[in-house]
């Protein structure tokens, strides 16, 4: 409704007559309904697994057209604020909502009223149970969620969606025959980064455990198949941290289980993503975020991580040796950026396919695939295809024992591979059962830990809550909640950030 211009008359100077009464209910309808959508959001409260407290939500619609996905449910940004930390980005979170619902997102506020476990890795606790909410399309009362356009993002950040990252070559898993004629898709990313920073930040980067393929929605932040279901908040988490994230669509661009090269049967590469082309693919991924990182906030630093597939994905981002053959800047973007990364969180993924038991899927997929293309041979398949020198990236490695044998071996592998050649690695294992993500504080905070000794967290005062500007000394913790004997008020230290307890 168009707003009446009775409006200005005001309520106090009607009169009480019968008309009088009747315009009055007319203007109070007509100040009712051009009140802002946000005086309509909705509010309540929600419980947080890492507080133990109950959380006040307010829901606001978007302004103006809402986006939506593909099935029409809507894209929501659940917005976490007043954390325990000062956060990274300098305007207010009312400026960043608005900026977000102007942009077409939901916004679902979850306010932690400063906590003292509002930090990391405690956060990552109530991502996991968000994002399982998310992927049912619903949470706080607020339903039609889409479950391939949900984001969680810290206060501070903002989101920038659909990201060109990559021409796709029709012709590598032909598949299906109305795309292997055309000149190929583009793959995107979606990168969260903090909006007008206090200083710049490094980034992680993941690949999407999900396929996108032709003329179906692109998958990569589907939550059935990445965050939601694995309970991996490792990525999103890491914004409590200090840094953005980007999570990229997945390198094989075909239908999951299908896919054949040249001459090949249908299926006939099923699971198996083959080099040239997933090497390019991944390589120009980093290079489009250190490219377009420099007007958001990025200081040119990027980690990756990856979990099964994106884990294999991931993995071909580690060594350091340049292959003509692995480069493409005809498809790819940013020729002139470095694909260089700083360091690696790989949970169980394929790294080496001789390297798998021959009764496996991928090793008789691959197998076919190197007698039909001998260019492309088996030493060039897999990560340690450029892993040359101790300039590799470290490597942080994570699986369960209860897992696929083939995870421990191909671990073992490639751990021994970086570590011959003066590469520093780490491991966990065993954190849970099964084919599972760490979802623990302890081992979340281990691999935290191990980003932070190989990229620039900011060194401001980010971290530090202000009471009435003290900060009593008996009352310091790091970033991980952990009690520190570090008087010196006001910086930060290597450990993390600065946190005063209430």
């Amino acid at each position: 409704m168009i707003c009446d211009s009775e409006a200005s008359e005001g309520v106090l100077g009607i009169l009480f007559s019968a008309n009088a009464i009747m315009k009055s209910l007319r203007l109070l309808f007509s100040v009712i309904f051009c009140l802002p959508v946000l005086l309509w959001a909705g509010t309540g409260t929600w419980t947080s697994p890492a507080t133990g407290t109950a959380l006040k939500y307010t829901t606001s619609e978007a302004v103006g057209t809402a986006a939506k996905d593909a099935e029409g449910k809507f894209m929501t940004v659940v917005y976490l604020e007043n954390l325990g930390f000062r956060k990274i980005g300098q305007n207010s979170n009312a400026e960043d909502v608005a900026w977000l619902r102007a942009e077409g997102y939901r916004v679902i506020e979850i306010d932690y009223a400063h906590h003292e476990k509002a930090v990391s890795p405690y956060l990552n606790l109530d991502i996991q149970l968000i994002n399982s909410a998310l992927q049912t399309g619903s949470f706080c009362s607020t339903n039609s969620i889409s479950a391939d356009r949900a984001y969680i993002l810290m206060e501070g950040y903002r989101l920038q969606r659909n990201v060109s990252y990559y021409l796709d070559d029709p012709t590598v898993y032909n598949l299906p025959d109305d795309y292997k004629t055309t000149v190929g898709d583009s793959l995107y990313l979606d990168l969260v980064y903090p909006s007008n920073p206090v200083q710049t930040v490094p980034v992680l980067i993941s690949f999407s455990y999900s396929n996108s393929e032709h003329n179906n929605p692109n998958k990569r932040m589907y939550l059935g198949y990445t965050f939601g279901a694995f309970k991996d908040s490792f990525l999103e988490g890491a914004a409590a941290v200090g840094m953005a994230w980007a999570i990229c669509d997945h390198p094989k661009y075909c239908a999951w289980g299908n896919g054949k090269y040249t001459g090949g049967a249908n299926k006939s590469l099923a699971s198996v993503e083959v080099n040239p082309d997933a090497c390019r693919k991944v390589k120009s991924a980093v290079r489009t975020v250190r490219g377009i990182g420099k007007s958001f906030g990025l200081n040119g630093e990027v980690a990756v991580t990856g979990f099964s597939r994106g884990s294999t994905a991931a993995s071909l981002l580690v060594g350091d040796k340049n292959v003509t053959e692995l480069e493409d800047a005809r498809r790819g973007r940013f020729a002139e950026e470095s694909s260089r990364i700083s360091a690696a969180v790989l949970g169980p993924g394929v790294f080496n396919y001789q390297w798998m038991e021959a009764s496996t899927n991928e090793y008789k997929k691959m197998a076919d695939y190197v007698a039909a293309f001998p260019a492309y041979g088996w030493q060039m398949q897999g990560a340690h295809a450029t892993i040359e020198t101790k300039e590799s990236a470290p490597v942080l490695f994570f699986y369960n024992s209860s897992d696929d044998v083939n995870y421990a071996t191909q671990a073992a592998y490639l751990k021994g591979l970086l570590e011959n050649l003066g590469v520093e690695t780490a491991l966990i294992k065993d954190y849970g059962t099964g084919h599972s993500v760490p979802q623990d504080v302890e081992n979340l905070r281990k691999m935290y830990d191990f980003l932070g000794k190989h990229v620039t967290l900011p060194t401001t005062d980010l971290g530090a809550i202000l009471s009435d500007g003290q900060f009593p000394d008996e009352h310091f913790f790091d970033l991980y909640g952990r009690p520190t004997n570090e008087v010196t008020k006001g910086l930060l230290f290597s450990a993390g950030h600065k946190i005063y307890r209430k």
